[in-house]
């Protein structure tokens, strides 16, 4: 599985903003962005989300849980 966490770079190391259980030798992948990749790349995605969530299909499950 695939799993995309942010992280910010101090004192030449990599931390990561959210707790990962890593093991030691694991490999990792890591993406450099710029800040207008990383607002563009978030941006895409709120507007994905949006259209998603925000549907009229999805309403007839709110009813359902409504009882």
């Amino acid at each position: 599985m695939l799993t995309t966490v942010q992280a910010v770079v101090e004192k030449g190391q990599i931390r990561l903003l959210e707790p990962i259980p890593l093991q030691a030798g694991q490999r990792l992948l890591v993406t450099f962005l710029t800040e207008d990749e990383m607002r563009f790349w978030l941006q895409a995605s709120q507007s994905s989300l949006i259209d998603i969530w925000d549907n009229e299909e999805d309403d007839v499950y709110a009813e359902l849980l409504e009882g």
